[in-house]
């Protein structure tokens, strides 16, 4: 009896060492990893970056556009092309949809801010795409340190609503749009009390060269009545030299800009270096802006104005996502008997020449501004408008009608030229927001092209399918409607 307890006691023993050897190499129990941990230096939607001391914060947007009597998505108007000729070859409607992805990155240093942003959109549009495909854009990528700004931003020269101030669509004009930014190197000071200045070189190429003129060629009997020739700009040589200085308080916004602008051509005759070239010369532009807060029409309603006058300069006028090859060219009814139709175009440049001469650079100022009301949490309203003028110097003047004198001639005339024009704009827009970050938006609004040529003249627009034939020389107008969905995330 004895010796089996003996065994027994043994067994439990060797029994509860063996159990102990299994729980010594057992791994202890692991920490709680800590997958996402709120930042909230830099305001709502930004997390640490797991083993750094980064904050990211990953967003964008989905939305979809269609546009009514329009020559191209985001309600550009019918005034140019087969959509301002009024030809079956014009769709009647056209549609984009784009997805937006923001990746913005903030980390503290002794220096301050290092702050990284990218900004991307996929997207397809009727008529320009493949089916089943799109395209990939880059709207903006830039470091920001120590005050200094470096890659492709919204542009120095342009206001913080851009070319927005209360619209949905990309084309009103009177002012500068830079919305998918601008190469540059820049630096802001700040001063207290909300006061900022900002300096910058900027590069030109994408989208500040409006178009240059070789009234001798680049004027034809088949591009005449386009307003848009064919262009005699040189290479870039230097960047654009932007500055600013912005007031921001509770009350709103003041802001000051200014830009120089080089205005370089090609050579006379674009084939050959030896016909030599014209002098370069420097253009200009300013802009004045106000905004102002919290009107006594309702809490969040505002204005937004801007004013721009340039010199040479007219992209900054004639905003950079506008029409870049530089026409308007609108077609419509006449009651003279003999004239097919009439048309209204205007050609918008930064100077023009002639074999020989120098550049005669062009004026362009405009006026832009909204009155942004909410009605309530969900419903909210924009009333916009703008006018813009482009005019040439007497020099300038009589260059252009030479080119276009030339063009025509032989083809019946009795026209006064004056390539002068004007361009108004009038809309407004609603919205409804039913739930927090999805608003759908109905926009209309109306553009009227006042143009200085009057008379006859036998024209030969056969690329918009007109036949050669009399019109008249007339103002011109044209609606547009767009709707839109968009979801930010």
């Amino acid at each position: 009896m004895t010796s089996m307890k003996s065994l027994v006691l043994g067994s439990v023993a060797v029994l509860v060492a063996m159990s102990g050897a299994h729980a010594a190499d057992l791994p202890l129990k692991a920490k709680a990893v800590e997958y996402v941990k709120v930042c909230s230096l830099y305001g709502t939607g930004f997390y640490y970056i797991s083993g750094t001391d980064t904050c990211i914060k990953l967003g964008g947007a989905l939305r979809a556009d269609t546009s009514f009597n329009a020559a191209g998505a985001h309600a550009e108007p019918a005034w140019r092309g087969a959509a301002g000729a009024g030809t079956r070859d014009a769709n009647d409607y056209i549609g984009r949809v784009r997805n937006y992805v923001r990746l913005d990155t903030r980390t503290a240093t002794e220096y301050g801010v290092v702050r990284t942003y990218f900004e991307s959109v996929f997207q397809w549009t009727t008529g320009s795409d493949a089916i089943a495909g799109g395209s990939l854009g880059v709207y903006y990528a830039f470091i920001q340190f120590a005050g200094f700004t470096m890659g492709r931003a919204v542009s120095q020269f342009s206001t913080p609503w851009n070319g927005t101030p209360g619209n949905n669509t990309s084309y009103l004009l009177g002012g500068d749009d830079d919305s998918t930014g601008i190469s540059q190197l820049a630096y802001t000071a700040q001063f207290g009390n909300g006061v900022s200045g900002s300096v910058s070189l900027e590069d030109p190429s994408a989208y500040r060269q409006q178009q240059l003129y070789n009234v001798d060629t680049g004027i034809t009997a088949a591009n005449a009545f386009t307003g848009a020739y064919t262009s005699s700009w040189g290479g870039t040589s230097v960047p654009e030299i932007v500055g600013n200085i912005r007031v921001d308080q509770a009350w709103g916004l003041f802001q000051l800009s200014a830009a120089a602008h080089k205005v370089r051509a090609s050579y006379y005759n674009t084939a050959l270096e030896t016909s030599g070239h014209p002098d370069d010369t420097w253009g200009y532009a300013v802009l004045g802006a106000l905004s102002l807060k919290d009107l006594p029409t309702g809490k969040g309603d505002t204005i937004n104005v801007d004013a721009t006058y340039a010199n040479g300069a007219t992209r900054y006028v004639i905003s950079g996502t506008t029409n870049s090859a530089g026409g308007f060219s609108m077609f419509g009814n006449s009651a003279i008997p003999g004239v097919y139709q009439s048309i209204g175009f205007g050609a918008a440049t930064d100077g023009l020449f002639g074999n020989g001469t120098g550049i005669e650079k062009v004026t362009a100022w405009g006026v832009r501004g909204a009155f942004n009301h909410n009605w309530d949490a969900y419903w909210s309203s924009s009333v916009f408008g703008a006018y813009t003028s482009v005019s040439y110097s007497d020099n300038g003047r009589a260059l252009y009608c030479r080119g276009f004198g030339a063009a025509v001639a032989g083809q019946g005339v009795s026209y006064n030229c004056n390539p002068d024009f004007s361009l108004a704009q009038v809309g407004t827009v609603t919205r409804w927001t039913p739930v927090k970050n999805l608003t759908f938006s109905g926009e209309v609004f109306y553009t009227w092209l006042d143009q200085n040529f009057n008379g006859v003249a036998a024209l030969a627009p056969a690329s918009v399918r007109k036949p050669t034939a009399n019109y008249e020389f007339k103002d011109q107008g044209t609606w547009t409607f767009s709707v839109r969905a968009q979801r930010t995330f």
